[in-house]
């Protein structure tokens, strides 16, 4: 018997949980009556509204009709629709709505492989007998979300996880699709190449070239045709096309290899002086998420991305695999000071990978023996006690003096893989 899959997707979920916040917000101020939910007007999540800067990450459905779409810049959605509601992006408050989420669907069947923050597949199969269909049960926890948090998901249904993904990307929100197997060449084939899952814009170049405009077309391509093209991801592609996909749910999280965080600056940083809090404040965020996960950098990157657009990056091994922010610090102001060229700065990145459980044990010779510095052990119990306020108080309980006058950066992205 096939196992029957879920993909659950959060509908706009950054614009969806910002406009809970604010509704929560607007409850505890009094102010409900003037509360305005942004779900219902033309507005974005991204970038800074005073100056119009960074990209759009979500958009409702009122700003979609204007022609605005997701990863374009602020400034070009603002032109399309000059009365645009610009907010900016919450990651902490996204991690509790996902987590929340996460920990819901978790009732109906702990079979669940989340794959981004607003989305997961759940392995229908072991719950199958309390249902009279998948379609009854995926709208049982459709509807339940929705009564529960107050944003809507979609939910895709087949007996391929890629398929049960290109489901819940159909006709939205608050809705359930099936794609099994034997659907595709009449719901997936007349698609378009740009619906199917990872056919990205240079691949859908190449297709276009090869006079493949339809997944049915790219289906019933010549697949050693596509590899020559596109190499091994040309298989993929055609696999998925053909609804190939023998992969299961993976609920156990893989271990993240490399924890990462940059920022684009409000204004294009000309001096080391600029751009030392900038360095500071990611090599804190970095340092606290390794040491939530218990790990420690064996190797810190930095990254510079140019006034120009042009990118660079330079990277050093640690002594001793670390996870202070002090350690972290100094590793990526002495990277940065090697790397700079003396060029204005629109983004700077820091990167911890090569990571090692904090309890493993570190290999050292005789000669490189040093003992542990008592800095480094008094920098450890301070950011243990700076985690544990920002834990109990929020993440502003205590923020580091030099960070004060830091200018606001304009898009954070963290990356954990």
């Amino acid at each position: 018997m096939d196992s029957i899959f879920f993909h659950i997707d959060v509908n706009s979920a950054f614009l969806s949980w910002t406009a809970i916040d604010q509704r929560r917000q607007a409850e505890l101020n009094g102010t409900l009556d003037t509360y305005v939910d942004l779900r219902e007007i033309p507005s974005i999540i991204g970038g800074d509204s005073s100056t119009r800067h960074g990209i759009v990450l979500a958009k409702s459905i009122p700003a979609k009709k204007y022609g605005i779409s997701t990863a374009e810049p602020i400034v070009s959605a603002v032109k399309k629709c000059p009365s645009l509601t610009i907010v900016r992006p919450s990651h902490s408050s996204y991690e509790a709505h996902s987590r929340e989420l996460m920990e819901y669907l978790c009732t109906y069947c702990p079979v669940i492989e989340q794959v981004s923050i607003d989305e997961c597949y759940m392995d229908f199969t072991p719950i199958r007998n309390e249902y009279s269909s998948p379609v009854e049960a995926a709208n049982i926890i459709k509807n339940g979300v929705r009564d529960t948090f107050g944003f809507t998901v979609n939910v895709g249904i087949s007996n391929r996880k890629v398929l049960a993904k290109m489901a819940s990307d159909f006709k939205k929100p608050d809705l359930v699709h099936t794609l099994y197997a034997e659907e595709i060449e009449t719901k997936m084939w007349p698609l378009p190449i740009s619906a199917l899952l990872m056919c990205g814009r240079s691949s859908q170049e190449t297709l276009k070239k090869l006079g493949i405009t339809t997944i049915g077309e790219l289906a019933h391509c010549d697949k050693n045709l596509l590899m020559y093209h596109l190499k091994s991801h040309g298989q993929l592609l055609w696999e998925y096309a053909n609804g190939i996909d023998s992969s299961g749910i993976n609920s156990a999280p893989a271990p993240a290899k490399g924890i990462g965080n940059s920022t684009t600056m409000s204004k294009d940083a000309t001096s080391l002086e600029e751009m030392k809090p900038v360095i500071l404040s990611l090599s804190e965020s970095v340092s606290t998420r390794l040491r939530a996960i218990h790990s420690n950098a064996g190797t810190i990157t930095v990254e510079i991305k140019y006034a120009n657009f042009h990118s660079c990056s330079h990277q050093m091994a640690l002594s001793t695999p670390d996870n202070t922010t002090s350690t972290l610090y100094n590793a990526s102001l002495e990277l940065l000071t090697e790397l700079w060229d003396g060029n204005p700065v629109r983004l700077l990145g820091v990167r911890a990978t090569k990571l090692k459980e904090e309890t493993a044990p570190i290999q050292l010779d005789l000669f490189s023996y040093q003992a542990p510095k008592p800095q480094n052990e008094r920098n450890k119990k301070l950011d243990l006690a700076i985690d544990s306020i920002r834990q109990k108080y929020g993440d502003n309980a205590i923020v580091r003096g030099s960070l004060l006058q830091m200018p606001t950066s304009q898009t954070t992205n963290n990356k954990k893989t």
